[in-house]
């Protein structure tokens, strides 16, 4: 589950650094009965700011009024939402970086006990993540030895353990 906004990857024009924090601010811009709006990044060595488009020259009738409040009152779930938006990393090319931006909620670790586990793994937020990663941060393992269990066969998959992935998908531990 996420714990905080991911970074924004995108070249700094003052400093050159590579990644910008998101204000959780939006910037609205009404031209007569156009609107433009604007995210607003900070970068994390300058601290310079950056306009991330989220619309460009929309008929205000054409926003619905529960958005445009949300926009006007910078929700930090509207900010989350609209940075994982695909057309918007697209049309602004970013990348989101999402190093320490989220958790491994396990549940407890009275279940490690049993010979063969079988896992679900639930996304709370489309983040992408190594599958490697998780189970070794999950279980307390290093990666080299959840990739050890993976060749030994004692850690199954339908999906491809060593790839990222970002929606849910289940193993199985095999002790």
């Amino acid at each position: 589950m996420p714990v905080c906004l991911p970074l924004v990857r995108r070249r700094c024009h003052a400093c050159g650094a590579g990644r910008f924090r998101a204000s959780g601010k939006f910037r609205i811009n009404a031209n007569h009965k156009l609107l433009d709006v604007w995210l607003l990044a900070l970068c994390t060595a300058c601290g310079d700011t950056v306009k991330i488009t989220v619309m460009e020259r929309v008929n205000v009738r054409s926003v619905p009024p529960d958005l445009l409040d949300r926009l006007h009152h910078n929700d930090l779930g509207l900010v989350a939402s609209l940075l994982q938006d695909p057309i918007v990393q697209r049309r602004n090319r970013i990348a989101l970086d999402w190093d320490g931006a989220w958790r491994l909620d396990t549940g407890g670790r009275e279940h490690l006990d049993c010979e063969v586990i079988d896992i679900a793994v639930r996304f709370a937020a489309r983040i992408p993540v190594r599958p490697v990663r998780l189970i070794a941060d999950g279980y307390g393992l290093s990666r080299a030895e959840v990739d050890q269990l993976i060749v030994a066969g004692k850690l199954v998959s339908a999906i491809r353990l060593a790839g990222k992935v970002s929606g849910d998908f289940t193993f199985t531990l095999k002790r």
